[in-house]
């Protein structure tokens, strides 16, 4: 684990009953990060939490790392609201009215949180993260206290997929791998393997089975179907079939030599499926993977080195 979470990896709300005037004075002192809802942000984009026994605010400047100097657009603020955030409480102060509320700083508590990873990580370290927003070129994934990370696409599985949502969803929480950290503290991330090799997923598979896929491309040879995240397979030519539609395919052979599995399409529909995602690794680092079989020629290899 990495010792900090995702904003809102365990829900919308954490407990904020459970705070109190002397539990914020606590935390103020000892500068522990806590997280709770943003309901509002107000015409200067200062963000308003709910905190259970008071409100807290959290000055533009203090809302994210970037914001003073420019670097990070306002609208990592407005869209916030209605979704946790992290934050070190620094004070309690009273309004105009008398009314008792916290002064919060969530750069800060990402700042903390940053520091951890760079710390205490490296290259192959296994990480929890959760999708914030999709491009083609990757996804952008929040890796603790709302530090963003990217996913390049060419990570996300050995199966090519044509945009990084045939994969993802935004808020959902997946597994990553660190792939590098850079001097200035950027964040490189990697998926695929945690999807298992070829031979882990081709054993789920036999010849003689038809099973359902997820035409990924068409070639003039051939059409590629992906059975798994981490697999696919190659099925012979056929008129009106598009890319991204199911099909259900015969399993005609499964060659573990040449690390190919031939298919024949039975047909193809429309209905947005996308095979499952199975992490097959649970650990907490990896120092090399290799997809392919041993005795096969072409091999797909990582190395992450610390």
């Amino acid at each position: 684990m990495n010792g900090f979470y995702p904003e809102g990896w365990f829900g919308t709300k954490q407990k904020t009953k459970e705070f109190t005037s002397a539990f914020i004075a606590e935390a103020i002192a000892d500068g522990r990060v806590l997280e709770a809802p943003v309901i509002m942000c107000d015409a200067s984009h200062n963000l308003v939490v709910d905190l259970g026994c008071m409100k807290g605010v959290i000055p533009r400047t203090e809302g994210a790392l970037g914001i003073a100097d420019g670097k990070t657009r306002d609208i990592a603020l407005i869209s916030r609201v209605g979704k946790s955030v992290c934050f070190v409480a620094e004070a309690l102060e009273t309004d105009s009215n008398g009314n008792l509320y916290a002064l919060l700083s969530r750069r800060r508590a990402q700042e903390i949180c940053l520091d951890y990873i760079t710390t205490n990580k490296t290259s192959g370290d296994i990480i929890d993260a959760k999708i914030t927003h999709l491009e083609s070129f990757g996804a952008f994934c929040d890796i603790g206290c709302g530090n963003i990370a990217l996913l390049p696409i060419d990570t996300i599985s050995v199966s090519r997929i044509s945009h990084p949502r045939d994969r993802f969803y935004v808020d959902e929480n997946i597994r990553v791998v660190i792939k590098s950290i850079a001097p200035d503290g950027k964040i490189t991330l990697s998926h695929k393997e945690l999807l298992g090799t070829w031979e882990e997923n081709a054993v789920q598979f036999s010849a003689g089975q038809t099973v359902t896929g997820v035409v990924r491309s068409i070639e003039n040879y051939g059409i590629f179907v992906e059975i798994t995240p981490n697999l696919a397979g190659l099925a012979e030519p056929r008129d009106g079939v598009k890319v991204g539609s199911q099909a259900s395919v015969y399993i005609k052979s499964i060659i573990r030599e040449k690390m190919k599995i031939k298919l024949i399409i039975i047909d193809s529909f429309d209905n947005g499926y996308s095979p499952e995602i199975k992490y097959f690794y649970n650990g907490e680092h990896i120092e090399n993977w290799n997809y392919s079989p041993e005795e096969c020629q072409k091999q797909i290899f990582t190395r992450f080195c610390g």
